[in-house]
């Protein structure tokens, strides 16, 4: 079952407006690290400073992440083959594609994949 012109367009609106908001937090959140130059008296209070800076580095690489899978599945609507599962060919719900817009996989096997992973870790 192909998605309507209509759920494309909105589902095309709504990850581009996704995605500008990504884009616009990630470039404020680079201008502020580079801009950051406190200095600490205090070697605990610099550690702690430290180890905030690598969680939100972390945090702002998931979000770069959500930013590519965001591009690739704007990608995929240009292409027609928005909502298809990558992996076995058919519709993926539109119920999933509302929850988790930029899915490659259908429910069936997205559930695969993660019994795969718990079966065999680190080798998937």
């Amino acid at each position: 079952m192909a998605l309507r012109k209509e759920k494309l367009e909105s589902f095309k609106e709504q990850l581009t407006t996704r995605r500008e908001v990504l884009a616009a937090e990630l470039r404020q959140a680079t201008a502020d690290y580079i801009a950051d130059e406190t200095t600490y008296a205090d070697t605990v209070d610099q550690a702690s400073a430290e180890s905030d800076k690598s969680l939100q580095m972390q945090i702002k690489n998931r979000d770069r992440n959500i930013l590519w899978q965001i591009d690739t599945a704007l990608k995929r609507i240009d292409a027609g083959s928005f909502g298809e599962c990558e992996q076995c060919g058919e519709s993926i719900a539109e119920a999933r594609l509302k929850a988790f817009l930029f899915t490659t996989l259908c429910i069936d096997c997205k559930a695969e994949l993660e019994s795969e992973e718990l079966r065999y870790p680190g080798r998937v």
